[in-house]
């Protein structure tokens, strides 16, 4: 299939995240293919999750084919650059898009799909946050009781990894890196930490800091590449500046630490809990 452009409107989800250029390709090229889909068609499985902007590996969105389903009796697509479905109507039901007006599976029966191609159980309960997401969204994609009918409605490819997921998704989580974050202190002994949690000093508002243990005064916040904006990273500096003489310890936690040096950052958070504590 051809390469195609992306709208700029299109260019960022409802949480104002900026797409990846991974989910940009794959957003455009299934707005491409839609005007030629046929009737009973509709997007599924990895593109349906780029549609609605679940958070997913780069690397899988990368790899990854068309995903389009069909209801028994219908024929399966077989286009170049297409992974054809047969879907139950018993699992799944369909949906417009609100943003995009293409054809999906809802978002539950979406994110249930997810428990195959998602290898790493982190990555399903951060998809699943972000599908029940009510933190600065005016409405979340599904709810969790959507959710726990979804796993539950029949059998399906990766449900058992979904039912192990659905205990530990969040309705205020904001990215896949503080899901990440969150899950990596909590398997490793450590307390759960609140999400995003707004900070008050003195009746005024220092700001929201990722994860926190409030009683403990301690903020964890995950530095990705938002650090590369200048503007953006003079305001965090503010922010933790501010936080600090207010009497909060700030742990700062980078990507390259939270993904490949876990343990460390994790011992810090320890260490800070045990001073506090």
């Amino acid at each position: 299939m051809r390469e195609a452009s992306l709208p700029e409107e299109l260019a960022f989800d409802r949480g104002g995240r900026a797409l990846g250029p991974a989910e940009r390709a794959h957003l455009a090229l299934a707005l491409a293919y839609a005007p030629r889909m046929t009737e009973g068609e509709f997007f599924s499985h990895i593109t349906a999750a780029v549609i609605l902007g679940i958070p997913l590996p780069y690397l899988l969105i990368a790899r990854s084919l068309l995903h389009v389903s069909v209801f028994r009796p219908r024929r399966l697509p077989r286009s170049v650059g297409v992974r054809g479905h047969e879907a139950k109507p018993s699992l799944v039901t369909t949906m417009r898009d609100a943003r995009t007006g293409l054809l999906i599976a809802r978002p539950a029966a979406v994110w249930a799909s997810l428990g195959r191609q998602l290898t790493d159980p982190y990555d399903l309960v951060a998809a699943g946050d972000a599908v029940v997401r009510t933190w600065r969204v005016e409405s979340p994609l599904a709810t969790l009781a959507d959710l726990e009918t979804a796993v539950s409605a029949g059998r399906r490819v990766g449900v058992v990894a979904a039912r192990l997921a659905l205990p530990r998704v969040r309705t205020d989580s904001a990215s896949r890196t503080e899901t990440w974050l969150r899950l990596t202190l909590i398997d490793h002994g450590l307390p759960e930490p609140d999400c995003n949690h707004e900070v008050y000093a003195d009746g005024n508002y220092l700001g929201c800091v990722d994860l926190a243990y409030p009683d403990l005064m301690i903020a964890i916040e995950y530095e990705g590449e938002h650090h590369l904006d200048p503007k953006q990273w003079a305001r965090d500096i503010a922010r933790y500046d501010a936080l600090r003489d207010a009497g909060w310890t700030v742990i700062q936690v980078t990507k390259a630490e939270l993904f490949d040096q876990p343990a460390a950052a994790v011992q810090r958070v320890r260490a800070a809990i045990r001073r506090r504590g």
